[in-house]
């Protein structure tokens, strides 16, 4: 389970949160390893792939802010492009620039969607499934870790991303409103 680091003018990453949070749990049998990635693409991509090296995990669930979403949203698609509207926290703004060259030009994610969507809704738990991870670094780590695990032949692995709404904290720090949730809900 991924979480990013603040960005922009983001005073907190709900995601970086919640990653912290689950960290350690034990969850249908499965124990969470939460892990923080840097708003960087190169560096989030060491990272993940010093991460699946290490663990060998069984699922992987990577997590971003999207401020101004008013819940939590799967995302089917990741595209091999960055393109971003903001720089990075290293102060780069990538523009058309492929994630992997010579790789697919998408991958879709291999969550069960629509089954966590029904369990969601069956747990009282309001989400929906987004046609797009965005072109920033969300998009740019769902985009590698895919790609990464059909090199490896583990292409069976469920592999996606969810974005997480603001929390409070970010939703104050907005300069116009946007919806949000309390960081426990998250």
């Amino acid at each position: 389970l991924t979480g990013f680091e603040p960005f922009h003018t983001h005073p907190v990453n709900p995601s970086s949160v919640s990653a912290q949070a689950l960290h350690g749990r034990t969850l249908g049998g499965y124990v969470i390893e939460g892990a923080l990635l840097p708003v960087e693409p190169a560096a989030a991509r060491e990272r993940l792939d010093a991460l699946l090296d290490w663990l060998t995990p069984d699922a992987v669930l990577l997590t971003g802010l999207a401020s101004g979403r008013p819940q939590v949203t799967l995302e089917r698609v990741a595209v091999n492009v960055m393109d971003y509207r903001i720089p990075d926290n290293a102060g780069r703004q990538y523009h058309d620039v492929p994630v992997v060259p010579d790789a697919p030009a998408a991958y879709l994610s291999t969550l069960p969607l629509r089954a966590t969507l029904r369990a969601w809704r069956d747990a009282g738990i309001p989400g929906g499934i987004s046609d797009t991870a965005g072109t920033f670094v969300c998009n740019t780590v769902m985009f590698h870790t895919l790609h990464a695990l059909h090199a490896a032949g583990r292409e069976d692995v469920p592999c996606g991303f969810l974005h997480l709404p603001a929390n409070a904290e970010v939703a104050v720090a907005e300069p116009r409103a946007v919806p949000y949730l309390p960081q426990e809900e998250l």
